[in-house]
């Protein structure tokens, strides 16, 4: 098992001081996400400031970009740093498509999705072999490369294309056609183990791919003393209110706790939707141990199910080292790790 973290969302101050901590510190991977910053422009930093980590987006919003746009970024991060760029995408929600990037939502969010990674892939063969681009879907058209516009040659072409999701659907098409999938915060062993691992081997089984072939990343929820406790509680209210999420409400029998949420989040109800998440809840979606033993408690819960992981919590070496290195050094130190 992999051990990653998540850059802060500081940009530019901490990105490159970060970013060689988090090498030194032996973390395998670092990541940024797409909130407050561009994804995009710190990971130009982590390639200049680091020597051995994979680095990428956890992650970028698909459906408010053109292939061709993600495609010439991608390709140059994977350039600049030697082949660790890792391209991740994710598909947001209808909401903040629609009335934040005003952007179309999709009929399909699983058709529109493969064709975007089918495009990247199109595309990035014709600038290795110089092929004609001549990619045709429902959603997406795109014949015309020419080499005013084709990059460089270079030898790190296989990008690695990761995905994020909820739904069955979406864990299908990673099974199908990503070479990773990240794992939403809001989950439960139980939820891993009955639906989304079994999701994922239906779609590698009709595509004829095996487990070595996708890459299952976990973001953990965690906590470690009172404060972070009521953080986690106030996350797993604001994840649970999203309809989206619900189904993984549902298999515990909460079901009706996330309809209620629902209900209170548009009238920013956060502290009376927090009181709605038992501490039964807290235990089941989230890691609760002592800092020293966090690492092998994390161990111990993603055995056999997570092949990358890394805490919701941005990492922040600044007096905390301590604390960052105990975690790498007790996850690898772990059957499974």
């Amino acid at each position: 098992m992999k051990i990653d973290v998540v850059l802060p969302p500081d940009f530019p101050q901490r990105v490159p001081a970060a970013a060689r901590a988090a090498e030194a510190l032996g973390f395998d991977g670092v990541w940024t996400n797409e909130t407050q910053h561009d994804p995009f422009l710190p990971l130009t930093l982590v390639a200049e400031h680091t020597q051995r980590v994979d680095f990428g987006t956890a992650i970028a919003v698909s459906f408010a970009r053109s292939p061709t746009t993600l495609a010439h970024t991608a390709w140059d991060l994977a350039a600049q740093s030697g082949g660790r760029f890792i391209l991740g995408l994710g598909t947001q929600v209808r909401a903040h498509i629609v009335r934040r990037f005003g952007m179309q939502w999709p009929e399909s969010v699983a058709g529109l999705l493969r064709e975007q990674i089918g495009a990247l892939r199109a595309i990035w063969n014709t600038w290795a072999t110089g092929e004609p681009l001549n990619f045709r879907g429902q959603h997406l058209r795109l014949t015309l490369m020419t080499p005013f516009f084709t990059p460089p040659p270079m030898p790190h072409t296989g990008i690695p294309v990761f995905i994020a999701g909820v739904n069955e659907a979406l864990c299908h098409l990673a099974g199908e056609v990503a070479d990773g999938f990240f794992v939403h915060p809001l989950h439960t062993v139980r939820y891993l183990r009955e639906v989304l691992h079994p999701a994922l081997a239906l779609g590698r089984e009709r595509a004829g791919r095996n487990a070595s072939q996708l890459q299952v990343v976990v973001t953990a929820l965690a906590h470690t003393s009172a404060e972070e406790k009521a953080f986690v509680r106030q996350q797993i209210a604001f994840y649970a209110s999203t309809r989206s999420y619900r189904p993984v409400m549902a298999l515990h029998g909460w079901g009706e706790v996330a309809d209620r949420l629902t209900h209170l989040a548009p009238r920013g109800a956060w502290a009376e939707m927090g009181e709605l998440i038992s501490d039964e809840m807290v235990s089941a979606f989230s890691v609760e141990s002592t800092p020293e033993e966090l690492g092998a408690a994390l161990a111990e819960r993603y055995a056999g199910t997570a092949d990358r992981l890394m805490l919701y919590l941005p990492f922040s070496p600044d007096g905390e080292s301590r604390f960052w290195s105990q975690l790498v050094s007790s996850v690898r130190g772990r059957p499974g790790g």
